[in-house]
């Protein structure tokens, strides 16, 4: 189940892996003669192996072997095993096999939040607020079985078949249902809306092998609607395809306008242009961004920031500029290498500095940006004036070494994210409480608000609802400090849950129309458009 940015807060869950196909100029040259490093590494796997005084695993020394080299280098240069391999490929490539429900644990049973549209289990009558008990006549409810492990009995090639026990409210028996497992999509675009009149909205959470179709669809239903400026919200994501990122700014560009450039030791330069249809070249833009905007996210925003095509607003970015080309390996694990850094039009490359072999002070970036005072205040923020760079129309100045500075800033409101808050939310206590919320009332919700404007309109989340999430925090020792820190909580969390009923009753999209009227940097840029 897709999880809500919301439910993501202050993680620093990003796809960093920025894939490109870039061609193969040199073969890899291997050595093994006497005075080889590789023939020492070698007889050094052998010996260990050969001779040590216990017994190891020779598969697991290779792989130690190889995360130690790679943790020398930059931080996103990484080894993944093949059940790493796959679990990082799915939400880029768009789809997996499997049964087609979104679904949470709720008291040690799987609950369906909603089946997918014409998926699988929908053909065969799953519901939302089913309740999944047994996978081929084996119980997975109350026998406290990993997560991962029931995600592995659901899923697997598409044509099998899977028999599935439900339980379902107001039926006394279980009931059975076989379901032929197909290809179930992925997607890559959260939500597309007319936030206001003659402006449409996108969010993209990352760039995946769908992520250009997803994109299109949703331009031009939005250019049915009548939209004619486009906010482009790239709050949080972590990146993907290169040439997804490159085929959604093409459409945002003239044709041949430079998008981005990469050059590395083995590999020249290489430019990537505009080569799209350019169906969006007119109308004003504006792309959202943030600490956790990375990677492919920050080529779109560089782009259109580099041709003054568009406003970017918000936070400064996270700063990956480097390029990681993946290296299969015979068993499915994978290396993904940092072969090059990319540009660009301006010619700025946006790495943040880091140290060789430091991940974590790497990985500690965001807090210290938010002790620097860089994310509530822009004076905080520094740039060298060495990597000065200019924009190529309106000649603005802006700066390499570190992500993409917005040119409108929004500081991070504190206060409106109270510790508290963070910690319901980091530790699922709004969401199951939510859960049950929804399960309790499913009927009920969906005759009394038949549509989302109607919902929009008419729901006010219960007191009831918030009073359980605050005793079930209690429960789990996360408290107020006191009754100043539960009242700044409230009008967020208040919001929030509202949204997450609307996301089970609907779909994501309607969870950030509701969160959106919240958000600050969403706010700016709606105020933006309206003011010129």
């Amino acid at each position: 189940m897709k999880v809500p940015i919301m439910l993501r807060f202050f993680s620093l869950s990003l796809l960093f892996s920025l894939f490109s196909f870039l061609p193969l100029h040199s073969q890899m040259r291997i050595d093994f003669s006497k005075d080889s490093p590789l023939r020492k590494l070698q007889i050094a796997e052998m010996a260990i192996n050969s001779l040590y005084v216990d017994s190891v695993d020779e598969r697991k020394l290779v792989e130690d072997a190889i995360r130690g080299m790679l943790k020398e280098l930059d931080p996103h240069s990484s080894y993944a095993d093949p059940k790493e391999v796959k679990a990082l490929n799915e939400p880029l490539e768009g789809g997996f096999d499997g049964i087609g429900v979104q679904f949470n644990m709720v008291d040690d049973t799987l609950l369906v939040i909603q089946p997918v549209s014409k998926g699988p289990s929908e053909k065969v009558g799953i519901m939302a607020g089913d309740r999944i008990v047994s996978v081929n006549d084996s119980a997975i409810a109350g026998v406290k079985m990993a997560r991962e492990e029931i995600m592995r009995r659901l899923r697997g090639p598409r044509g099998t078949k899977v028999n599935l026990g439900i339980v379902r409210r107001g039926v006394a028996e279980v009931l059975k249902f076989t379901v032929k497992r197909d290809k179930i999509p992925v997607k890559s675009v959260d939500a597309a809306y007319m936030i206001r009149p003659g402006v449409g909205y996108i969010r993209i959470a990352n760039f995946g092998a769908t992520t250009y179709g997803e994109f299109m669809r949703g331009m031009e239903q939005l250019r049915e609607q009548g939209m004619k400026d486009l906010i482009l919200d790239l709050q949080d994501n972590g990146g993907g395809y290169l040439q997804a990122a490159v085929e959604v700014a093409g459409e945002l560009l003239s044709n041949g306008d430079l998008i981005v450039y990469t050059e590395g030791r083995q590999f020249p330069r290489t430019d990537y242009k505009a080569r799209g249809t350019g169906k969006f070249a007119e109308g004003r833009v504006v792309v959202l961004v943030n600490e956790f905007t990375a990677s492919a996210a920050e080529i779109v925003s560089g782009a259109v920031q580099d041709h003054d095509r568009g406003t970017v607003i918000g936070r400064r970015t996270f700063g990956k500029g480097l390029v990681q080309r993946p290296i299969g390996l015979p068993d499915g694990s994978m290396i993904r290498l940092t072969i090059a850094h990319y540009y660009t039009p301006a010619g700025r490359c946006i790495q943040k500095p880091y140290t060789k072999g430091d991940i974590e002070d790497y990985a500690m970036d965001f807090e210290k940006r938010l002790k620097h005072g860089e994310l509530t205040n822009r004076d905080s923020i520094h740039f060298d004036d060495s990597l000065k760079c200019y924009t190529l129309k309106k000649h603005r100045p802006v700066y390499g070494g570190g992500g993409i500075m917005p040119d409108v800033f929004v500081p991070l409101d504190t206060l409106q994210y109270t510790k508290f808050h963070r910690q319901l939310v980091l530790k699922g206590i709004v969401i199951n409480t939510d859960l049950r919320y929804i399960d309790n009332h499913r009927d009920e919700l969906k005759r009394l608000y038949p549509t989302f404007d109607v919902f929009r309109r008419d729901f006010s989340v219960p007191r009831q609802l918030i009073d359980d999430v605050v005793k079930e925090g209690a429960k789990q020792n996360v408290k107020p400090k006191d009754d100043d820190e539960l009242q700044q909580t409230l009008p967020l969390l208040t919001t929030q849950l509202k949204a997450l009923v609307a996301r089970d009753l609907f779909d994501m999209s309607e969870y950030f129309q509701i969160m959106n009227e919240k958000s600050d940097i969403v706010r700016k840029a709606v105020e933006e458009l309206a003011d010129n």
